[in-house]
């Protein structure tokens, strides 16, 4: 059997920090629907949408702060 190098409290079920900051990630962007496309009335639309380069620039910014958050280093 493989060893993986866990660090402490492996076998206690602790999660790591990278995986509570994604869960947090998960809560904001959908709470604020955060990279999701806006949509439009009727008879209106919006002008030049956010293109999907800045919507996954804006969710790793927002995963950065969410992880510095979990760390104790905001």
């Amino acid at each position: 059997m493989a060893e993986t190098n866990c660090g402490t409290g492996c076998g206690s079920g602790a999660r790591r920090n990278e995986d509570i900051a994604l869960d947090l990630l998960k809560f904001v962007a959908g709470t604020a629907q955060v990279g999701r496309p806006t949509a439009g009335s009727t008879g209106f639309t919006a002008a030049g949408g956010t293109k999907p380069e800045d919507q996954v620039n804006h969710l790793l910014e927002l995963y950065g702060r969410c992880l510095k958050a979990v760390e104790g280093k905001a």
